[in-house]
């Protein structure tokens, strides 16, 4: 597949990737090159990569455990310290070698680390892929709030393999699946299209569909790198989905990021069409498509409370008002909308039908 370019970066697939990789490192004649991985992705996916570097730089592998859980500041300052600790260096380079979490959470410690080091996003996820990885956004979390703390900076690479997705279990490639609903609510009506009927997809062409839903949101960051304006579209289903994953999150049952978004848009769908943005028919379409691919979660009137109380700490937030991205029919999207609470309650029991 051709490769996409981003803002200060390429995005490279498969093969090609890794040669891009090899070229930087020898281009760029990097000190040592650390990888940072999870439990999961250096049990599954390290041992696929590593074939694929040809160097005789240093490497060292620095695994940090699985989850959301772990996205924080407290993690962060591990890593910095065996960084200093292996002595790394303003020539050392990171290659964030898993899901949403790593390339986040390694995004920011690249970022930070000395004033910034480089680094390479090796996604090994459907999320990764086609939304947490590309458009230059990474860090953590502050306590259950999603990504209070971060920076905008970009990594010298992106490599899109395919292959890892072999490694994935069925409940994590639905997590991805719903940033490509998302895609092509907000911007392809075609391509959202693709998705009305799982059982016509041909998953053996899964790549194509992969390639557009990257396409689409490198399309949009382009335009607003630092999320002044159009950019804030990619933030449909995410306004009451971030609320509820952040409510969910030191629970018993966590949701994926995934499962809260597919939520939250079905929520955020039904508020655009009382709004008058989306016809029933619309409406009723988006909310049979995403509550047959995932399953419907209950919500109690302590759960709504407290994700109610959550919106206020929205990113988006501006002059204390929350502000949602809605569609404005599928496939189109519109900006700093305001929400009443009461029509925040009656999505939610428009969900529970």
């Amino acid at each position: 597949m051709q490769s996409i370019e981003a803002n200060g970066y390429s995005i490279y697939f498969n093969e090609k990737g890794y040669e891009e990789i090899n070229q930087i490192i020898i281009q760029k004649k990097y000190s040592s090159i650390f990888i940072l991985v999870d439990e999961h992705t250096n049990e599954y996916c390290l041992s696929k990569f590593l074939p694929n570097l040809a160097t005789e730089v240093s490497i060292e592998i620095i695994e940090i455990e699985a989850g959301e859980g772990i996205k924080n500041i407290a993690t962060c300052v591990e890593i910095w310290s065996i960084l200093s600790e292996l002595g790394a260096d303003r020539k050392s380079m990171i290659i964030n070698l898993g899901g949403g979490v790593i390339t986040d959470i390694g995004g920011f410690i690249a970022s930070t680390f000395k004033r910034g080091i480089d680094f390479i996003n090796v996604p090994t996820t459907l999320l990764g892929m086609v939304d947490a990885s590309i458009g230059g956004k990474n860090g953590v979390d502050l306590g259950n709030l999603k990504n209070q703390i971060g920076v905008i900076n970009v990594p010298q690479l992106l490599l899109i393999d395919t292959n890892f997705l072999e490694t994935l279990p069925q409940k994590e490639m639905r997590s991805g699946l719903a940033e490509m609903l998302k895609h092509g609510l907000i911007y392809d009506k075609n391509y959202w299209e693709e998705f009305l009927d799982l059982s016509n997809i041909d998953f053996a062409d899964f790549d194509t569909l992969i390639y557009r839903s990257i396409e689409i949101k490198n399309e949009i960051v382009k335009q607003d790198p630092t999320e002044n304006g159009i950019r804030k579209a990619l933030n449909f289903g995410h306004t009451l989905g971030h609320a509820i994953e952040s409510h969910f999150l030191e629970s018993v049952t966590p949701l994926l990021h995934g499962e809260a978004i597919a939520i939250g848009m079905i929520l955020e769908s039904y508020i655009s069409k009382e709004k008058g943005l989306l016809s029933n028919e619309e409406f009723h379409q988006i909310k049979y498509t995403i509550t047959d691919i995932f399953e419907k979660h209950i919500f109690t009137e302590s759960d709504i409370k407290s994700i109610q109380n959550l919106l206020i700490h929205d990113k988006k937030n501006e002059y204390g008002k929350v502000q949602f991205a809605l569609i404005n029919g599928i496939g189109k999207i519109i900006i700093n909308q305001s929400v009443e609470n009461e029509l925040i309650i009656k999505s939610f029991e428009d969900y529970k039908t």
